[in-house]
């Protein structure tokens, strides 16, 4: 019996899933007299997904490999303490009426923070939904060593101190958000470097905090509130006990009401998160109300001051001004549906820079780039929730916060209900990891795996209910997952499904887990994990694994959120009108997921958006544009689960009279990451030869790496493979920020002699927009190019452009190209031929000369030739050597040709060696772009 057993276990390997080690029986029993047999298995054999369909199989194979007298025994396998039958995660149980683990436990209350100023509200989503989320470690003080460090390898060019963070703050939160969840997370979310505090209190240089009074007066609420200081904190120290805080009564009036105003003064324009801060009193009101002013335009919140007093309450993050005016502000009133009162303490614009000190120094980095442990302090944690260890083991203190914040906010919720705490109605919390481990043939994926915790508190959460609920959850991340990647890219690794006591998984007091993403040690892992597509789809998978959990668990249909539309141009009639059309595009995984309408985002002149009109079922919106004035569009896909991302911004112009119109076509689509070098002898990204492009700016890089050979993989330390140095961290880079239509446009307008239209380039090669209606072209290419690595095709002139601009340039058209690899992604002949007869240049190289000076239309300019924080850069850029009789109109300091210019009976054109949107100083622009359009127009 023993024998049969054990080869049975050692020989076993579920399908489709890899698991760290061959499993192995531990002990059976037999009860002759009750003619039952137990059998218990290691932990590895829990580690496999269970499904009625295989455990089945498990229990007849079994019977099979035990001798006869037995096989008409009661069998049962143990493994981690449970039957495996019990294992079958609760979401795949064909029983009829089977019961949701959560039951009948749900919050029905107000939602900690909601938008009032959305067009849209999800009814199939996870509206009023709490999730605690956060990405893995981050800069912590190692108090042995006396010196700040991170947590993880610095390796391929990262740490997964900072790259797990590139997955959830673009990608995962904002499509959680967008789906109607309420997210926290223990980690500053925000990237921003600057950091600006209005209080009561403490009155930093040049903000205000101004109240006005009417029938009812804020006064002291009694009890201790925020108050910050200069310099750094030390450990113990809580700037939420440090001040006071401001109450009135509430009222119902729309005429008689007080109000607060915080008015910061930002010490550069950008984009800045915005939190405020209340005390939960015993007669708070549950929808206090917040007016976000964002240049000149204002979003509305509902915040529920019942719960998550006493810190800093995210409401989102907006684009502000430099300088201090009165429309880039938040005011609270004391208005309310509600009898009660409305709490005030102070309002934060900003993540900022770590400031709080260990060992007499702080991290020097971005508060976001910091373990959770200090954003915990900051945000006025108790000393006991985020300094467990007492101040002597800052790395088990940041592995401890994350779930110790997580109950204290959520005790005394309906999913909590057994512990004190600020009764925000978390009802799951997630951790995103990525894990050590390589292929030695250099080329596996190690892949993804899950953890979670049954055996604890006896196998109870907080309300009462099962711990399986955190093995289901766990099982669905890492099924849908592999899933979802397998789908999308042909290949992904299914590794363990485990079950570990981790403070992550087993401290929460609601259903939790970790997804171990990838191997951040092994470079094939990572050449999939740096390209920004591929966070996407993984993130994507994430929120929808979230959103059926959550959705089942309350027995509540649900719609998946659609992808962006594509396809989007504006187009301006002679009259002031302009009409924008887009397609959706469908997810062939998700039936739910097609669009049932549509939000369109306005911009007028120099304000920021605003929350968007609604748009019922159709794919166009005609809007009439006041003259002179420069508008700006984003479309968002909307189903009943929420909206999409939007579109890039696409911009639109009426000048009355004007007799020629101009279409700026955006070709600068690509997200990439690193190049990459792949070969027998070495691996990993090469920054230098091209640092890749991010969605927006990120701060996931932590140097350039130094170690390329394969020889020395598995090794985690300066000889091994993918070390990097340090020459990124603390660097918040630029990327792709989808917004450079709106720079061409600005450069254009400053002639009031053109109207202007614009375009995706997708809406050009699929002939939806006739390039014939203009006189002119301005084709953006930035850092569009075919880079043969990345997971998605993005090409500078595709067949089709090819074809579109030959016979827009025949009929007499004038265009302009500037991009950094318009040259060298043009390497076939047919190719080349297409540069030489339509651009008339022929790529001879790049420059290398560094001080970013370019010479031309009697000018000096200079441009973004290294990584930076403030605009996407251009290492090297194209030398355009002129065909007669095209001739040089820019040059680099060496003295090579960085711009060509033709201006021929048949049509005209300027080419650019490097993208337009680079030249620094925007007066320059203005000035460059003006002598092109005299060139190519007049």
């Amino acid at each position: 019996m023993a024998q049969k057993l054990e080869a049975y276990f050692a020989k076993y390997k579920p399908k489709k899933q890899e698991l760290a080690q061959a499993p192995k029986m531990l002990s059976y029993k037999v009860d002759n007299n009750k003619k039952t047999l137990v059998i218990n298995a290691d932990g590895t054999f829990a580690a496999q997904e269970f499904s009625e369909e295989t455990t089945a199989d498990i229990y007849k194979r079994v019977r099979k490999a035990i001798p006869k007298p037995y096989r008409k025994y009661a069998i049962t396998i143990i493994t981690n303490g449970m039957a495996i039958e019990d294992l079958v995660p609760h979401r795949i149980i064909r029983k009829p009426g089977k019961i949701n683990l959560w039951g009948d436990i749900d919050y029905d209350g107000k939602p900690w923070v909601s938008n009032a100023s959305s067009p849209i509200e999800p009814t199939h989503g996870l509206q009023n939904r709490h999730i605690s989320l956060w990405a893995s470690h981050g800069r912590y003080f190692d108090s042995d060593k006396g010196k700040w460090k991170w947590q993880r390898p610095k390796l391929f060019g990262t740490t997964e101190d900072l790259f797990t963070p590139t997955i959830v703050i673009p990608y995962l939160i904002p499509m959680l958000e967008n789906a109607g969840a309420i997210v926290f997370t223990p980690r500053e979310r925000d990237m921003q470097k600057h950091e600006v505090i209005v209080d009561n209190d403490d009155r930093q240089q040049g903000t205000r905090y101004i109240e006005v009074n009417s029938k009812h007066e804020w006064h002291n609420t009694g009890d201790k509130g925020f108050a910050s200081h200069n310099g750094t904190y030390t450990d113990g120290e809580n700037p939420f006990v440090a001040g006071t805080a401001r109450m009135a009564q509430a009222t119902g009036s729309k005429k008689r009401y007080s109000i607060i105003s915080y008015q910061p003064n930002f010490p550069a324009e950008g984009r800045y998160a915005v939190y405020v801060s209340y005390q939960t009193l015993e007669n708070s009101v549950d929808d206090a109300r917040y007016t976000v002013w964002h240049k000149g335009e204002k979003t509305e919140f509902r915040v529920n001051q019942q719960m998550g007093g006493g810190t800093w309450v995210y409401l989102g993050t907006f684009d502000f001004d430099a300088g201090s005016d009165e429309f880039n502000r938040v005011v609270l009133t004391n208005q309310s549906s509600r009898r009660g009162v409305v709490t005030a303490d102070a309002v934060r614009f900003g993540g900022g820079m770590g400031n709080i000190e260990r060992g007499g120094q702080t991290s020097g980095l971005p508060r976001s780039m910091e373990g959770a442990r200090y954003y915990a302090q900051w945000a006025g944690m108790p000393y006991t929730v985020y300094s467990s260890r007492n101040g002597t083991n800052d790395y088990a203190d940041d592995i401890n916060v994350r779930s110790f914040m997580t109950n204290y906010l959520g005790g005394g919720s309906c999913y909590m209900p057994t512990t004190d705490g600020k009764k925000v109605p978390f009802e799951l919390s997630l951790a995103i990891h990525s894990d050590a481990g390589y292929a030695k043939d250099g080329v596996g994926l190690i892949g993804s795996l899950a953890i979670c915790t049954t055996r604890f508190n006896g196998g109870r959460l907080n309300a009462g209910i099962s711990r399986l609920a955190s093995r289901d959850l766990a099982e669905a991340l890492l099924t849908n997952t592999t899933r979802d990647l397998q789908y999308k890219y042909g290949s992904w690794s299914k590794r363990d499904l485990l079950d570990k006591n981790y403070s992550e998984t087993r401290v929460p007091g609601v259903p939790s887990a970790i997804l171990e993403t990838m191997s951040h040690q092994n470079f094939p892992d990572m050449r999939y994990g740096q390209d920004p597509n591929f966070k996407f789809t993984l993130a994507r998978s994430i929120y929808k694994t979230i959103l059926r959990y959550i959705s089942e668990q309350h027995g509540r249909p649900y719609a998946v959120t659609p992808l962006t539309p594509q396809n989007f141009s504006i187009e301006v009639s002679g009259k002031g009108e302009a009409t924008l059309r887009w397609q959706p595009v469908d997810d062939p995984q998700e039936a739910t997921s097609h669009p049932t309408g549509y939000i369109v985002y306005t911009s007028y002149g120099h304000s920021d958006f605003d929350n968007g009109t609604y748009i019922r079922g159709k794919n166009s919106h005609t809007v009439r544009l006041d003259p002179g004035v420069l508008y700006s569009f984003r479309v968002a896909a909307v189903t009943r689960g929420g909206k999409s991302f939007p579109t890039e911004v696409l911009c639109a112009m009426y000048n009355p009279g004007a007799e020629k119109s101009i279409l700026i076509v955006n070709g600068f689509q690509r997200l990439a990451s690193p190049a990459v070098r792949d070969n027998a002898d070495e691996q990993g990204f090469d920054f230098d030869a091209d640092p890749g492009v991010t969605l927006g700016s990120t701060g996931g890089w932590v140097g350039r790496q130094v170690c390329f050979d394969r020889d020395k993989m598995g090794i985690e330390d300066e000889s091994g493979l993918g070390w990097s140095n340090d020459d990124f961290s603390g660097m918040v880079m630029a990327g792709n920020d989808m917004d450079y239509v709106r720079c061409h446009a600005e450069a254009i307008m400053a002639n009031k002699r053109y109207n202007i239209a614009s375009c995706s380039d997708e809406a050009v090669e699929s002939g939806s927009v006739n390039l014939s209606h203009y006189q002119m072209v301005d084709l953006i290419l930035g850092l569009e190019r075919n880079d043969g690595h990345s997971l998605k095709y993005y090409k500078t002139f595709s067949t089709m452009m090819q074809s579109q601009l030959k016979d827009y340039t025949a009929r007499g058209g004038a265009v302009l190209a500037s991009g950094a690899y318009m040259g060298s992604d043009m390497q076939k002949p047919a190719e080349q031929q297409f540069l030489a007869d339509i651009l008339k240049f022929q790529y001879t190289g790049n420059s290398r000369t560094r001080g970013g000076s370019v010479y031309g239309l009697s000018t000096t300019m200079q441009i973004y030739d290294t990584l930076n924080e403030q605009h996407y850069s251009v290492a090297s850029p194209e030398v355009l050597r002129p065909i007669w009789p095209a001739f040089a109109a820019m040059r680099y300091p060496d003295g090579r040709d960085a711009g060509v210019a033709y201006r021929g009976a048949d049509y005209r054109s300027f080419a650019m060696g490097f993208p337009l949107e680079c030249i620094k100083d925007a007066e320059k622009r203005q000035s460059i772009m003006q002598g092109i359009l005299n060139f190519l127009l007049e």
